[in-house]
Formats: C-alpha cells, structure tokens, sequence
C-alpha cells in the first residue's frame, strides 16, 4: 500500500520541477523582451525587434522649413498689426530659400502672394526661378515685398537689387528687409542713399529665424522718384556720422617730426581704417585708386592687396603712373588698369624730372633734396630745364566720370607736391564728395636724412601747410590718414 503513495510523491516533485523551470524560461523570455524593447524600440531596422513602429520623424529640411514658416508668420502678423500688409495686397517675397515666406503670407489670409528664387526649387506654389536683380513682373505689380537675409545681405549688385524693388513697388507700398548688417550709421546711410525714393519709416532690433540676432528696415517708396543728377561745382555736404567718425580716426601728428622718414612709415600701424569701423556692405562698386603708385609691389601689392581690410568686397584697382619704366610690370598684373597719365587739373603736357640714378658729381646735400624720384610738376607754357615731357589729365573730370557717391572710394595719393594743386581741385568742384577715405603722403621741405640741420630745398611748402590739407579734408567729412 506504500508503493502508490511513493510514486504519488514522485510525480509531484516532477511536477514542481517542471513548473519552476517553466517559470524561469518565461521569466528569461520576458526579461530578453524588455532588454529588445529598451534598446530597440526606436528603431524598425531589424525585423526580430520591431515591436511598436512609429511614425517617421520629418526630415531635418523640413524640420527648418516647418520653423521658417512658423517665424515668417509671426513677423506678418506684426506688420498686419501695424498696417503695412493687409489681405488685399499684392505682396513678393525677394530670395525665398524654400517658400516659407510664400506660404506664411498665404496662410494669414494674404493670398495673393508670390517668390522669386535664383535657386529652381522642387516645390512651393507661386514661386518663380529668377534673380534678384530682375524680377520677371511688370512696373508697379505689387503694393508690399519682403527681403529676408537671404536677399539684401547676398546681393552680388545691390543698385539693381535696390532698382528692381523700386521698379516693382507701387508709390506708397513698402519694402522691408531683414539684414544681418546696418550696424553703425555709415551702413545705414549706405543702404538709404540706394533706396534713395524711399522714406525710411522704421528701423528696428528683433530675433531672426532661430532667435539669431536681426535688423528690420521698414521703408515706404516715395510718390516721385528722385532723378539722379551729376554732382556740380558744389561744396559736400558733411553728414554727422562722418564726423564721428573722424573723431575715432587716430590723431594727425601735430608736432613735425625730425625724422619724418621714419616716424610716418611707423605711423602707418596707427591708422584706423574706415572698413575696420564700419560696414560697407551696402554700396555700388569697391574702387581703389593708387595716384603715384610707381611699381606694383611699392604699395598695390605690399599694402593695399595683404593689409587693408576689404570685408572680402571684390576691388577694381586703378593705377596712376606717369614713369614708363613701370608701364611694362602693370601689363603683366591681372585686375589692375594703368592710366600711364600724371593726375593733374587739366589735360595738358606736363614736364618732370625724373631721378632714377643719383648723379655722382652732386654732392650729398643736393643728393638729399627730395621726397621722391619725381620732382615738382611743371606746365608746357613754365617749361624750363632739362626734364621729361609727360601727359597730364584732369583727375578731378576723369574721377567723376569712374565713380558715384554710392561707390566705396579709396584714394591713395604720392604725386610729389601736386598734392597741393589736386586737393583744392576736389574739393571745389565737389568731386571730393565722391571719395571715402585718402591716404596722402604730403611733400614739405622736411628735414634730410643725409644732412642733419638742413631741410630739402625741393619743396617750398611747410609740415604746419601739410596739417592744414590733412584738417580741411577731415573737416568735409573724409577720412584721411598721413601716409609716408
């Protein structure tokens, strides 16, 4: 009778042991589920681990779309509030990089909405493939446009960028612009002198698209658009921002140097250049014009082309040589034009002479007399002596037909005292207006290095005379600097 018993109490031992390694195999398959859960359960790569799919998360393209167009509302919405866009106008987007712009303005009810883009997107309604500079719309199509970063600040020709806007806006419709730039009252005034048939209405600081700082300009286009004239025998008028600008510019060297030769050429790591105060962005062409500029490497290429900041502005570079022993180098520089002429105030023959080897017999005091190789120019009818005869051209008449006031203008000039028949040219005739900022070496009967005591009988003028040109150009607004 205990034999059954027996085997009863076997079989549930079986029992229990196959219940607990049951248990530990569930227990096992559940804990390698919540480990391939965790670990996988973002992604559906694998096919063994994709227990809960998701919906696919946008692109990061379109992510940023989705924000643009978020932002691009906002800033509608704010100038719906102040009346600059209702839903009645005919509005243009200027540079959309994707149509966020087109589709912000369509989705607060302003329908009749449109882009132009130099880049062919694959999408956006309303959007054409066009430039900047030439919108593909009739005069006076639309009574608001809109210029994000993408446009004003990466025009390759802001006149025509400005123009076109003009062009396409009717009288009374505004333009406005987010820009990374305007940041000093230069480059405000640069950018008003382009729309110049625009009232400036607002300018003010907000937060770009992803909170990056941004400038917005709010301009209305004037009823009569201004006709450009050419400048006439004017004195300029002085802006207050040129001023304070001079203000910041370092000091003229008031007390004349006894060593001139040295304390100018040192002076040089003083200067504060106008392109490292402001901003110049906003203006037509970048001219640099080298008058007495001898070879290409005595300042072209040693100074202009390594040291002055250009803010990666691209430069026409103008050479004014009268020597013809530098002519054959220039043919030979890509990017710069050589007017083999001697700046002067009218075209005439003009006669120089011209020192390229020291005369053995002059003893070392007349060896030391000059500034330069070149000495003072002297006009056909004051002819006298022996000296090379030479063509002369009107700086003034030929620098107010190469340049605009709203070109950026960089004159250097080394013309061995003519300096003094030139400045007052300009400044008569109002072309002086035309140019930003000079770098003049003014020649004086300083003090020679050969000849302790004694000045250079060369030049009559004095240093105090010198002062005075430097002073009365900085006194009409430019900036000018003591070159050596």
């Amino acid at each position: 009778m205990e034999i059954p018993a027996l085997k009863s109490a076997t079989n549930l031992r079986l029992s229990n042991i196959l219940v607990r390694l049951l248990s530990f195999c569930v227990l096992v398959f559940l804990a390698r589920f919540a480990y391939v859960v965790t670990v996988n359960s973002h992604s559906c790569d694998s096919l063994d681990s994709c227990f809960f799919p998701q919906t696919p998360k946008p692109s990061s393209a379109a992510a940023a779309a989705a924000r643009r167009r978020a932002h691009y509302s906002s800033v509608f919405r704010d100038l719906l509030t102040e009346g600059l866009l209702s839903t009645n106008s005919a509005s243009l987007c200027i540079e959309t990089l994707d149509g966020a712009e087109v589709t912000a303005l369509r989705e607060i009810g302003i329908v009749n909405s449109f882009g132009i883009s130099s880049q062919k997107l694959p999408y956006g309604e309303g959007i054409r493939y066009a430039k900047s500079i030439n919108h593909p719309f009739g005069n006076q199509s639309f009574d608001f446009e809109f210029s994000g970063t993408a446009g004003l600040d990466r025009t390759p020709n802001p006149v025509r960028f400005a123009l076109e806007v003009s062009r396409t806006l009717i009288p009374g419709g505004f333009f406005v612009a987010h820009t990374e730039s305007l940041s000093d009252e230069y480059s405000l005034h640069s950018l008003l002198r382009l729309f110049d048939s625009f009232t400036l209405i607002k300018l003010r600081e907000i937060k770009g698209f992803d909170s990056v700082p941004t400038r917005e300009i709010i301009l209305r286009k004037k009823n009569r658009t201004r006709n450009h004239v050419e400048i006439e025998n004017r004195e300029c008028s002085v802006p207050k921002h040129k001023l304070d600008l001079i203000k910041n510019a370092e000091l003229l060297i008031e007390e004349e140097p006894l060593k001139p030769w040295i304390t100018l050429k040192r002076n040089i790591k003083n200067v504060k250049y106008l392109s490292s105060m402001v901003d110049i962005s906003f203006k037509n062409r970048y001219v640099y014009i080298d008058v007495g500029a001898r070879s290409y490497g005595s300042s072209i290429g040693s100074w202009f082309k390594k040291q002055y900041p250009k803010q990666e502005k691209p430069f026409e570079i103008y050479a004014i040589e009268a020597d013809s022993a530098f002519h054959d180098e220039y043919k030979k520089k890509k990017g710069v034009k050589l007017l083999p002429y001697a700046a002067w105030v009218k075209n005439e023959s003009l006669f120089f002479e011209i020192n390229r080897e020291p005369n053995k017999k002059k003893n070392e005091e007349e060896k030391g007399r000059g500034m330069g190789r070149i000495q003072s120019v002297q006009s056909s009818s004051n002819f006298i002596g022996d000296v090379n005869k030479i063509e002369g051209f009107d700086f003034t008449a030929w620098l107010k037909s190469t340049v605009v006031e709203r070109d950026y203008v960089v004159v250097k000039m080394d013309v061995e005292g003519t300096e003094f028949h030139l400045i007052p040219r300009l400044i008569e005739s109002g072309a002086i207006c035309l140019i930003d900022e000079m770098f003049i070496e003014c020649h004086y009967n300083r003090w020679q290095r050969c000849c302790p005591g004694k000045r250079s009988p060369k030049y009559r003028k004095t240093y105090a005379q010198c002062l005075e040109l430097f002073s009365s150009l900085r006194k009409r607004g430019v900036l000018v600097h003591q070159w050596w």
